[in-house]
């Protein structure tokens, strides 16, 4: 069957669609239907059966008699280490850690955060965490205290499991004094921490609360795997939100493994024992899903690459780890395309290598620009392929279902829906629009397999942020249209959240942070359109009245406030002083707007601004930067 039978099939009978994808996946208890709508809309998947993620992902494999297939490469240019894990192998080290969580009275629906580097260990520790039954929420490395904090004291996890440090091409950073001043801010104190000592940069440790990562396992009992009812959550992932609180996205454990199964063959082309390479952390979703989850549970082999697209050492090493461990599907950020392209823009690295083995090229996280997908396909020979997902889906919301049928690749989009996604496109009142006009981006509920069914601990705010806007329907947030051939294209986000460099960042938590600089006043967070990262944010901040220092302190610090609160991952370096910002009658600030003129694009007058003459106040300021031009 071709793409449109198979998607036919799905909208003619979504329940039979769903309970034959099910049958991939290995249950203790199979379920009895697939759509649970008791609590619409509020949906649930595979509610009644008994599975767990770890056996599906590890376990199962062993017993089929692949336990001597690699599970895991891990290629670390920054270390200069290379090793792989076997299945078996794998099997052995999830259930030693395992058992160390539940020695530590770790058991079902306990959290645990996990806080890791790109190093082999951190799979383990979501596995481990799978095993038992515990719901990990992992958090970026990167990311500073103060975020770690706000993360403890919503999930309220009895442990944190973390490595020692991190390690970037020209500097080391330290996890553990992050940890215990995180620990220190939040309410909530984790009764556990278990470190992954590193050699480039040991912790010390804290008795009775830190424990060494391998001398807790010693003479533990490995744990078995505990079947898990398919709506138990299998991990709560934070991504921003608008008001700068983050939200906590639930992934069901059953949804989870049957739509990440599915799209191993039927989105990716790969099969059982092929290499698939998500270039990527395991930080964010796409870490989750296709570093992590879904390779394994399909059976391939997956890599963690602990390096970056240029200077560890050049700008060839994604070539070199496609060619060195015969990669057959590549997925990444078109920011590390950009980066590659910045870097050689003539893509000489490319012919020290032999990529035969590649069959495509798949980009997401962020729009995948004209520019960077035609460099992408004269470099590589290969289709390169964009789609479409949300940390909220956890897997393809728009794409090019390949190992069903490849269709042409219309540059600019995603291409078509998914089984399971009913996509359209809708006016403020939510009508849907006809072909080729633009508006808001929803999907028609019930929302398939493995999206999420609530946010953690926050019911009204799932309801308010996705169900509200269009009834019967989960809002994107993206704004874009439906072309005569079904091909969806993205054209923007509807709310303030910004992309940069693939991470969805608030520009909402980053004006927080300005607000409580003492000299500012008042002040608006804009993304500009950045060549390499895709978005940068940009900060305008109004002074408070009989400020009289330089501009260019007050700048600086207002840097370094965002930095150390948010991260080094906000990329924030752009800030400017003006006497006021553009707002409508009512006190809007009109950002939009803002970020037109940044962007050198055409823009109508907002018929409610306050004064006009603002906007070229606005615009002079940005061209000191080079912007507005």
């Amino acid at each position: 069957m071709g793409y449109s039978e198979i998607y036919n099939s799905w909208q003619q009978d979504p329940e039979a669609f769903w309970m034959h994808a099910a049958t991939a996946i290995d249950w203790y208890k199979k379920p009895t239907k697939a759509l649970n709508d008791t609590n619409a809309p509020l949906y649930e998947w595979y509610t009644d059966g008994m599975v767990n993620t770890c056996y599906n992902a590890v376990d199962r494999h062993v017993e089929a008699g692949n336990g001597a297939r690699t599970a895991i490469i891990y290629d670390s240019p920054i270390t200069g280490v290379k090793a792989t894990t076997t299945y078996a192998e794998l099997k052995a080290q999830t259930a030693n850690l395992a058992g160390a969580l539940l020695a530590r009275g770790i058991t079902k629906g306990d959290r645990v955060v996990i806080y890791m580097p790109m190093v082999p260990e951190a799979l383990v520790a979501m596995l481990a965490c799978a095993r038992i039954g515990a719901i990990h929420s992992v958090v970026f490395g990167g990311f500073a205290a103060h975020e770690l904090a706000v993360r403890l004291d919503d999930a309220r996890p009895k442990a944190i499991l973390a490595g020692s440090c991190g390690i970037e091409p020209t500097r080391i950073i330290a996890y553990k004094p992050l940890i215990d001043t995180a620990i220190e801010l939040a309410d909530h104190k984790p009764e556990t921490v278990i470190i992954l000592q590193r050699e480039q940069h040991p912790a010390e440790l804290i008795a009775g609360r830190d424990f060494d990562w391998h001398a807790i396992q010693d003479g533990v009992t490995p744990a078995e795997c505990l079947p898990v009812e398919g709506n138990h959550p299998a991990y709560i992932l934070y991504t921003s939100g608008t008001t700068g609180a983050p939200k906590g996205v639930i992934r069901p454990t059953a949804g989870h493994l049957v739509s990440l199964q599915w799209t191993m063959k039927n989105i990716y082309n790969v099969d059982p024992g092929d290499v698939f390479w998500a270039a990527s952390d395991v930080g964010w979703v796409v870490g989750h899903s296709y570093i992590c989850y879904a390779p394994l549970i399909h059976g391939n082999t997956t890599i963690v690459f602990e390096g970056k697209p240029v200077g560890t050492p050049d700008a060839g090493t994604f070539w070199r780890v496609i060619s060195e461990y015969n990669v057959r599907s590549f997925f990444t950020a078109p920011t590390a395309f950009r980066a590659i392209k910045r870097e050689d823009p003539k893509g000489e690295f490319r012919a020290k290598y032999d990529l035969s083995c590649l069959n495509a090229l798949y980009l997401a996280g962020e729009r995948a620009d004209p520019d960077t997908i035609h460099w992408a396909q004269n470099l590589l020979g290969v289709p390169v392929i964009d789609h479409w997902w949300q940390t909220e889906t956890g897997w393809t919301i728009a794409g090019n279902p390949v190992g069903i049928e490849a269709l042409p690749i219309k540059i600019g989009s995603p291409s078509v829906p998914m089984p399971g996604y009913d996509v359209q496109v809708l006016d403020e009142g939510g009508n849907p629009l006809p072909a080729g006009d633009l508006g808001a981006i929803a999907i028609k509920l019930p929302l398939p397999p493995g999206t999420l069914p609530n946010l953690w601990n926050a019911e009204a705010r799932y309801r308010k942020s996705y169900l509200t806007t269009f009834p019967g329907y989960y809002e994107t947030g993206d704004a874009g249209m439906i072309d005569e051939d079904g091909y969806i294209y993205i054209m923007s986000r509807t709310d303030d959240v910004i992309n940069v460099a693939g991470h969805r960042l608030s520009t909402g938590a980053m004006e927080e942070v300005l607000a409580n600089h003492p000299d500012v006043a008042e002040c608006a967070v804009i993304g500009v359109t950045d060549e390499l990262k895709g978005q940068l944010p940009l900060g305008f901040v109004c002074l408070t009245k009989g400020v009289n220092r330089p501009h260019i302190e007050i700048t600086k610090e207002c840097i370094k406030m965002v930095r150390d609160t948010i991260g080094p991952v906000a990329a924030f370096k752009l800030a400017l002083v003006v006497d006021r910002l553009p707002k409508t009658r009512s006190g809007k600030i009109l950002r939009a707007t803002m970020v037109k003129i940044a962007d050198s694009e055409a823009f109508k007058m907002p018929a409610t601004i306050d004064d006009p003459a603002i906007l070229d106040e606005i615009k002079q300021a940005l061209q000191s930067l080079g912007y507005a031009n």
